[in-house]
């Protein structure tokens, strides 16, 4: 997974420095870290209706959605995606419930 995460993450950085009138990213880059969060709820959303309505090629593509506005989000912030991946990997072997309140605090 990481070499297309990877791909996606340099189009995006790409993108970002694009003017807004030719790129969907930096159009949304443009508008705002508001407009990004916006899509990637709407996303989560998208996942969750399509998930009930049990088309395996919908949510596969609304998750895909979803992962792409997470990325951009994150190119947003400056945050690699290796970040993310690194965190996974520290919580590898770890019962999510002990993971879950270990961030209480």
């Amino acid at each position: 997974m990481g070499d297309i995460i990877e791909k996606v993450e340099g189009v995006i950085g790409e993108r970002k420095r694009a003017s807004a009138d030719s790129s969907y990213v930096a159009s949304l880059f443009a508008k705002g870290e508001d407009k990004i969060l916006s899509k990637v709820g709407e996303e989560a959303v998208e996942v969750i209706l399509a998930s009930k309505e049990g088309d395996e090629l919908h949510l596969v593509k609304e998750v895909a959605d979803l992962i792409f506005h997470t990325l951009v989000l994150l190119g947003h912030k400056e945050i690699p995606f290796k970040k993310v991946e690194a965190e996974l990997e520290a919580r590898f072997g770890i019962s999510g419930i002990v993971e879950k309140n270990s961030r209480k605090g």
